[in-house]
């Protein structure tokens, strides 16, 4: 994970999102999703880039920079632990009312007695299966409002 530069993530989603503009079989609503680090980097493509339909972040790094918060013009949608002591609830908040602010659509919840990677369920102790299928529920609804177009039905997690 830390061999990855941040600007090279951000040039690959960058090219992926391009990719898939040109496509098409795509509606041209492309949102970004993640977690862990992945959720992190859903949210740097929201910064730089303006055209993003939607950003889901679960339980990945967040922005503190006003500048950069202020460039994310995408609607997101948040999913985090209130265990988590790498991304706490203090930063979440914070995060999430400085989007507020800007008049940004963010919508965060934090679940009660989940940690960091509680949607994965190869983390033994800390998985937590009825937060995982409401994070997977809140992330399906929240797409199908914002990249869904016609009758094209998103997919449901197995």
């Amino acid at each position: 994970m830390r061999g990855l530069p941040q600007d090279r993530a951000v040039r690959d989603m960058q090219a992926g999102y391009d990719y898939l503009a040109t496509r098409k079989d795509v509606s041209g609503r492309i949102a970004a999703v993640g977690w862990c680090m992945g959720g992190g980097y859903a949210l740097q493509l929201a910064i730089h880039q303006p055209r993003l339909a939607a950003c889901v972040v679960n339980y990945g790094a967040l922005p503190t920079d006003p500048n950069d918060i202020q460039q994310i013009y995408a609607p997101v949608l948040g999913n985090f632990g209130a265990d988590d002591h790498g991304i706490t609830p203090t930063d979440v908040k914070a995060f999430q009312k400085t989007l507020s602010g800007l008049g940004r659509y963010v919508d965060i919840k934090i679940y009660d007695g989940a940690g960091h990677a509680f949607e994965n369920p190869n983390n033994e102790k800390g998985y937590r299966p009825e937060a995982a299928a409401d994070a997977w529920s809140r992330t399906v609804v929240f797409l199908k409002k914002t990249i869904s177009v016609g009758d094209q039905p998103l997919p449901t997690k197995k």
